[in-house]
């Protein structure tokens, strides 16, 4: 059974989807054109230029569950509101920079606003828990799609305007993304703990010690730090095949559209088909090969955008199946947990690989960029060399009724005695079981008979 939107859900869904992606679109527009347009600032040098294209990750990890917390006690939209006024701030003060001085305060700035968590838990407060799995899927889309787009935006805006354009824009962008907060996202009629979406600091120490969770946190840290150190180089890699930085957005225009294409029967093996280790493993194994690659062999046209669509085509992929691990992979009732040690562990490596390929660039040249990014890989592959296979398992948020609360002294164990339910967490607080299922194996009808009407199967 599959349960439809209501209108107040939809409205949720799409206004904070739109603001999730232009604040995002706003921090990656910088990603493929910082390195190439900060020459001219007083002070600039590459490991400088580096940091400052990192640096948002460092304000970012460190504030983000502080924000979640703090949008518990304080609302929602109020915190959310305030995150996007400190982007606003920081891009402003980017945009007016004259020394690289400014532009690493302004992105740091740009981070602070650390609004992730906050806008996960307003989008669970306003769906109801059947729906709520395909609500973030929405979400997680959009960042996908952003990406795309600020690739190619990115540089045009830059063409025109400078890098002071692409800064003026980003203010902009969270300038409307107020405007969707206060005129279409509905205020939250309630403010409550949601364990899919938020950091249960009880669970946290459980989550911390599992081994397997740690080896997604580390690739996930790998893979955006390679992704940072790479465009303290590509750009200038591009440059010298004679393409002018502001033809760049074409480049990747098609190469990130085949890109997709290319992921898609990936993705289709690793869940349809249950292959999830061996693409992911092949995946890390590619990337490794690819950024030698970009090192020894990308120095003609041809080969360097061969290079380049290879690249995105596992970045993309990898991007879209961690979250996919991480959720098969979390107790019934850590995902949230699990999900905020994962974000933060990402945009560590986004401040790291910023400043470790600003700091290669400038000491060995851009060359050595890849070739460290590629032990970092080649450490990526030793990390994960043992990781077993992960369940298909998927979760499942059930509300819990006045009867079904009566019966609480019996319910963990029917939940658990259903075919096909292979973990269960109760939270009379909360009102909701959180399950962990193989959909292969799971009895419906006798799930059904002990969750009523409360239990709408969700094949998102």
């Amino acid at each position: 059974m599959t349960s439809r939107f209501l209108v107040t859900e939809r409205r949720a869904i799409v206004g904070l989807a739109s603001l999730y992606a232009s604040r995002m679109l706003g921090l990656f527009m910088v990603l493929p054109v910082l390195a190439l347009y900060a020459d001219h600032l007083d002070g600039a040098t590459p490991f400088l230029v580096g940091l400052a294209l990192g640096i948002y990750g460092l304000t970012q990890a460190i504030l983000q569950i502080p924000f979640g917390l703090l949008s518990d006690r304080l609302g929602r939209k109020a915190v959310i509101a305030g995150g996007l006024l400190l982007f606003i701030l920081g891009s402003i003060i980017a945009a007016n920079a004259t020394t690289i001085t400014g532009i690493i305060i302004g992105r740091c700035l740009q981070g602070s606003g650390a609004v992730a968590g906050a806008i996960m838990a307003l989008l669970a407060d306003q769906t109801r828990e059947e729906i709520r799995t395909a609500a973030m899927a929405t979400i997680g889309l959009s960042i996908g799609v952003a990406f795309a787009i600020a690739m190619v935006v990115g540089p045009l805006v830059a063409d025109v305007g400078g890098l002071a354009g692409v800064f003026w824009f980003t203010a902009a962008l969270s300038a409307g993304a107020l405007l969707v907060l206060w005129k279409l996202v509905p205020s939250a009629p309630r403010r409550l703990r949601h364990r899919d979406v938020g950091l249960d600091r009880a669970q946290l120490r459980a989550t911390l010690t599992q081994g397997n969770l740690l080896r997604l946190d580390f690739s996930i840290f790998a893979l955006h730090l390679i992704l940072t150190a790479c465009f303290t180089a590509l750009p200038f890699k591009l440059e010298a095949l004679g393409f002018a930085p502001a033809h760049h957005g074409w480049v990747y225009l098609p190469v990130m559209a085949l890109a997709f294409i290319g992921m898609i029967p990936l993705v289709i093996v690793a869940e349809k088909y249950r292959k999830m280790k061996p693409v992911f493993f092949g995946a890390v194994a590619a990337m490794t090969l690819i950024l030698l690659g970009f090192g020894e062999w990308g120095d003609d046209r041809v080969s360097l955008i061969a290079l380049l669509w290879g690249f995105f085509v596992v970045f993309n992929l990898l991007e879209a199946t961690l979250p996919s691990m991480i959720s098969k992979l979390a107790p019934a009732g850590a995902k949230g947990t699990a999900m905020g040690i994962y974000s933060t562990s990402q945009f560590f490596g986004a401040f790291l690989g910023g400043t470790l390929g600003g700091a290669l660039s400038q000491g060995y040249g851009i060359e050595s960029v890849f070739f460290g990014a590629a032990l970092v890989g080649a450490l990526w592959l030793a990390v994960i060399w043992r990781m077993p296979a992960p369940r298909h398992l998927s979760s499942e948020i059930i509300a819990l009724d006045e009867q079904s609360m009566d019966r609480l002294d019996t319910l963990l164990e029917r939940f658990a005695a259903v075919a096909g339910v292979e973990d269960v967490m109760v939270v009379p607080d909360e009102r909701v079981a959180y399950l962990k299922v193989d959909r292969q194996r799971l009895d419906a009808e006798a799930l059904t008979r002990i969750a009523g009407s409360q239990w709408q199967r969700n094949d998102a």
